[in-house]
């Protein structure tokens, strides 16, 4: 370990100070700055005994996240000093009290919603989850709490190499489940994409290094092309006395990536790796036309996909984003991607709300992330809803897409792709939707589950003896909607519970049994409903007969009770579906304990797993990158178990392949020759289906492990008519 040299780390210090200085100077005067150094200066008191994993004084960090804040996302003075603070209160002897005094009021709040949560909550719910929800709560108060805090996050991604690789494993997949999908939410592209790219770093990271590997090789060549591709067009604009700047950038490893997955396709098969950034200087009233003119001289030297045209300059998105995307055939049958926007535009395209607000003039309208927010405040309100269901409801609307419908007065509602008429009714008011009884789409009545496109025009009937229904759960999807029908059938059972209570003392008082705390909890074992106020409520509901209720009394009065109670509520621990010793051992220790292979992505020896304790059924073995990994690690961090092979050819596995190709006679016959002659390999079940000359089969197989598997495929692949052959979940 090297020596400290603190002479040094105190240069540094200045020198990271004066940077920040420099990127806020045009949104500060002298008091700003002299409250901004009072910050800095009690930062540097507070934390000076700290250091990171790394080794670093810990003080580098709030300053870092003060300058993302500041230049990054564009935050003023407040946020500058509330970042430079953000854990002071948490990690030192100072109090919310100590800042109020310091710096008043506002920035006190603030802190106080950056200061993360310490409590201990109920073990079915997760940690993390409780402690998003209540971050979301500061929305009420204060959107720079969020913004803030996503600083924090990009700077602890950016650093995250100092981590453990467990806790590398739990922050990447929280950044990637809910910060990524938050930032994109609120407008900041280029923090959403850094988040999302260092996300899959560590998640992934042989993935990451081939991508980045690849982008690295291609770059030089990458450039010249876009060069190329400029040239004409930057003459056009001057002719035209348009002033822009053109700036070529490749496509995110997280995008690549995920095109890669989604199309099944290698990296050199991905052809529009990069786009093409026209940004234009153009007054506010003149951006428009600009933009359309600009596409007009593009799409005259290049050819245009005409559906890959994406208008979000006449309708913004719902985060505020405004642009104009197309997709234009370049030379060499290269597809490039052009996107062009004014000054303005691209301002709120990188740091989303802050320029938001910047731009916004005084008596404008209320804008779409506006109403956002305010949906997010009404989600928050209910303080007996589960942490779990919000966030998955919450995360619901974060990256979905957008459809434009209009109200029968002609105004226009922005809501996700796929939400349905009664989505909409809840979109107008908590009561329309809850007494929503029918809707008509473009003048004609449509069920309430009908699914709305864009240019929808809707009208809402409803009706004062309309009530919620459980199966609108069914086809709702917006995160409003299932918040306030979860909550009203809630309220409705708790009034049927009251006198379904009623119900269950008279009819046992009819048949001579004292009612009492005992024989409440009795009842619920009997009928095995779990709490009293499901028990009263299947008594409410007329769903325990008579019939059912006399024969718990007559079970209850000659003593056969106790028998059944035991039998039913203490069961054996159930067996595991897969119990071969020493498969799999947990932890540093190795330890040996009972599990089973999760059916969500089947894993075989070879792959990297972990274990996850679930309430249920014991420990569950998955795969790294199982699609359900980065919500598990975000959610239940604490219920991961290290996990890893032993003795791996002493069982079979199940793995399952797609394969692709063209259609031709004896093809099934080579493919299970390979399979069951020559690998001798059991095949459990194939499923081939052929169109056009295109075929694609789904073979599930039972094999050693992952090199067994690889040796397979490769044989596989060097069949002619065979374009692509990958592992897949599917069953």
């Amino acid at each position: 370990m090297q020596p400290i040299d603190l002479e040094q780390e105190k240069k540094d210090i200045l020198n990271k100070y004066k940077s920040l200085l420099r990127a806020c100077a045009d949104k500060t005067d002298k008091a700003d700055k002299k409250e901004i150094r009072k910050a800095f200066d009690l930062a540097v008191e507070a934390h000076k005994t700290q250091r990171r994993k790394s080794g670093e004084p810990y003080i580098y960090h709030p300053i870092a996240v003060a300058h993302i804040a500041a230049k990054e996302i564009g935050l003023g003075t407040t946020s500058i000093i509330c970042a430079l603070l953000h854990d002071v209160v948490e990690d030192t002897d100072y109090t919310l009290k100590d800042i109020e005094k310091l710096f008043g009021e506002k920035v006190s709040k603030i802190i106080d919603g950056l200061t993360k949560i310490q409590d201990v909550f109920d073990k079915n719910v997760s940690m993390q989850a409780e402690n998003f929800r209540k971050m979301l709560l500061t929305l009420s108060d204060d959107v720079r709490v969020i913004l803030i805090k996503l600083a924090d996050r990009l700077h602890n991604m950016r650093t995250l190499d100092a981590m453990k690789k467990p806790k590398q494993l739990k922050i990447a997949s929280e950044t990637l489940y809910l910060y990524a999908p938050l930032a994109h939410r609120l407008g900041l592209y280029a923090i959403k994409t850094e988040l999302e790219d260092l996300g899959i770093k560590f998640t992934k990271p042989e993935v990451y290094k081939a991508i980045a590997e690849g982008l690295q090789a291609t770059k030089e060549e990458r450039n010249k092309y876009i060069t190329k591709f400029c040239k004409p067009i930057r003459n056009k604009l001057k002719e035209n006395e348009l002033y822009c700047s053109i700036k070529g950038r490749p496509k995110s490893i997280f995008s690549i990536r995920h095109k890669m997955v989604t199309k099944g396709v290698n990296f050199d098969n991905i052809f529009d790796k990069f786009a093409i950034r026209i940004i234009v200087e153009s007054s506010l009233e003149n951006e428009k036309s600009d933009c359309w003119k600009i596409y007009s001289i593009v799409t005259d030297f290049y050819k245009p996909n005409p559906d890959r045209l994406r208008d979000w300059v006449s309708t913004p998105k719902a985060n505020g984003y405004e642009s104009l995307h197309t997709t234009v055939m370049g030379d060499d049958g290269k597809w490039v991607e052009v996107q062009i926007r004014s000054k303005r535009m691209d301002d709120i395209a990188e740091k989303g709300y802050a320029a938001h607000w910047k731009y916004k003039q005084e008596g404008s309208k209320e804008n779409s992330l506006d109403v956002w927010i305010n949906n997010i405040r009404e989600l928050l309100e209910n303080p007996e809803s589960n942490a779990l269901d919000f966030i998955d409801d919450f995360k619901l609307n974060l990256y979905a897409g957008e459809i434009y419908v209009f109200t029968p007065n002609g105004e226009l509602k922005t809501l996700p792709k796929k939400a349905t008429a009664l989505d909409f009714a809840f979109s107008i008011h908590t009561d329309v939707g809850l007494k929503c009884m029918g809707v008509k789409v473009n003048g004609k009545l449509v069920s309430l589950s009908h699914q709305l496109g864009s240019g929808d025009q809707v009208e809402v009937i409803t009706s004062k003896k309309q009530r919620p229904r459980k199966d609108w759960l069914r086809f709702v999807i917006t995160s409003r909607a299932k918040s306030k029908i979860k909550a009203a059938l809630k309220e409705d059972k708790k009034r049927i519970s009251g006198v379904g209570k009623e119900i269950a003392e008279r009819k046992l008082k009819h048949l001579k049994l004292k009612f009492n705390k005992n024989t409440e909890t009795e009842l619920i074992k009997y009928f095995d409903t779990g709490t009293s106020l499901e028990l009263y409520f299947r008594f409410g509901t007329g769903a325990i007969s008579n019939t059912e209720i006399k024969e718990y009394v007559k079970v209850k009065n000659s003593g056969w009770y106790q028998t059944i109670k035991n039998k039913i509520y203490n069961p054996k621990a159930k067996k595991s579906a897969l119990k071969v010793a020493k498969v799999i051992v947990f932890n540093d220790d190795d330890e040996v304990l009972d599990y089973e292979m999760a059916k969500c992505c089947n894993p075989i020896p070879g792959d990297v797993i972990f274990g996850f304790l679930t309430v249920v059924d014991g420990i569950k073995i998955h795969r790294s990158d199982c699609p359900n990994a980065i919500q598990l690690r975000a959610n239940y961090a604490y219920r991961i178990l290290k996990a890893k092979w032993v003795n791996k050819n002493e069982i079979d596995f199940i793995a399952t392949i797609n394969i692709k190709g063209i259609d031709k006679v004896g093809l099934m016959n080579n493919v299970t020759q390979i399979i069951s002659n020559q690998m001798n390999v059991n095949i459990k079940s194939i499923n081939i289906s052929s169109s056009d000359g295109i075929f694609e089969g789904i073979i599930t197989l039972k094999v050693h492990n992952v090199t067994f598997l690889k040796e397979l495929t490769d044989k596989l692949g060097k069949v002619e008519a065979i374009s692509s052959i990958t592992r897949t979940y599917k069953h």
